[in-house]
């Protein structure tokens, strides 16, 4: 059995109540589809999280979160990428939400 890949882990995150969609800014920040407000990463909840890497170039990074914004009690997918492809938006929003993952904050 293969790895899943992001559209897989896009659909089993919708599966599981994951409605909504978290875009980065250009100022680094989230934007929730649901509500329009943006927030600073260290306002969502990371309830699960998902890295890919591409089958021909390694280069090519994902990573997918399955967040919770509780200001407008939504849930939703946020596809960043990270690695060398990232944005610089991307990296911080991405570092941001690991930083909890590490042990950081």
């Amino acid at each position: 059995m293969s790895d899943p890949s992001v559209v897989e882990e896009i659909a089993a995150l919708r599966s599981r109540g994951y409605s909504a969609d978290f875009s980065v800014t250009s100022d680094g920040q989230l934007r929730c589809d649901t509500c329009g407000h943006t927030l600073q990463p260290s306002g969502a909840v990371i309830e699960s999280t998902a890295r890919f890497e591409g089958a021909s170039n390694p280069d090519d990074q994902a990573v997918v979160f399955g967040l919770r914004h509780d200001g407008c009690d939504v849930r939703g997918v946020l596809v960043a990428a990270y690695g060398p492809t990232a944005s610089a938006e991307e990296a911080a929003v991405v570092t941001a939400l690991s930083s909890p993952l590490l042990g950081d904050r």
